[in-house]
C-alpha cells in the first residue's frame, strides 16, 4: 500500500474531467417513493445520486487498479420539477483536486429540448481510495475504527 503522498501522487487526476449521464424519470424516481414528500416528481435525493453517477463516471475510467471514490460531501439545489416520464441530463465536471479530495461541478437540465432548461446545480466532493481497504475497515465495528 502507498503512502498517504506516493498515493496522491501516483494516482492524480486532472481537472476538466466529465461525465454525463441521463435518466428518465420512473415512479421509483419521485419524492413519494424516496419519502421525501407526497409528489409524484423527481426527488431531490435522486438528482444527487444522479450527480454522484456522473462524478462516478467522469474519472473512474483514470483510476489505478483497485481504486474508486467515495462521496464525503455535497451541495445541491433543485430548481425545477420533473414530472414522471421526462428525461433530463445530469453533467459533472472534475473542477477542483486537492491529493486526494475531488470536488466536482453538476448541473442538470432538461433533455432534448430546443430551451436549456435547468433543473438543478450543486458541488459534490469525493476521495479517492483504495477500494478492498476500505469496505475492510467499513465492516469493522463502529466502535473499532
Amino acid at each position: 500500500m502507498p503512502s498517504s503522498s506516493e498515493f496522491v501522487s501516483a494516482y492524480a487526476l486532472p481537472a476538466g474531467l466529465r461525465a454525463t449521464v441521463r435518466a428518465a424519470v420512473t415512479e421509483a424516481d419521485t419524492a413519494e417513493a424516496a419519502g421525501t414528500g407526497d409528489v409524484p416528481v423527481l426527488a431531490t435525493p435522486r438528482l444527487l445520486a444522479l450527480a454522484e453517477t456522473a462524478a462516478c463516471a467522469a474519472v473512474a475510467p483514470q483510476l489505478g487498479e483497485g481504486l474508486t471514490t467515495v462521496g464525503t460531501s455535497a451541495s445541491v439545489e433543485h430548481r425545477r420539477a420533473v414530472p414522471l416520464g421526462a428525461e433530463i441530463d445530469v453533467e459533472a465536471e472534475l473542477t477542483e483536486v486537492d491529493g486526494r479530495r475531488l470536488v466536482f461541478s453538476f448541473i442538470a437540465r432538461a433533455a432534448d429540448t430546443a430551451q436549456d432548461v435547468v433543473i438543478g446545480a450543486g458541488t459534490v466532493e469525493r476521495v479517492v481510495l483504495d477500494r478492498e481497504r476500505f469496505i475492510e475497515r467499513a465492516y469493522r465495528p463502529l466502535s473499532a475504527r
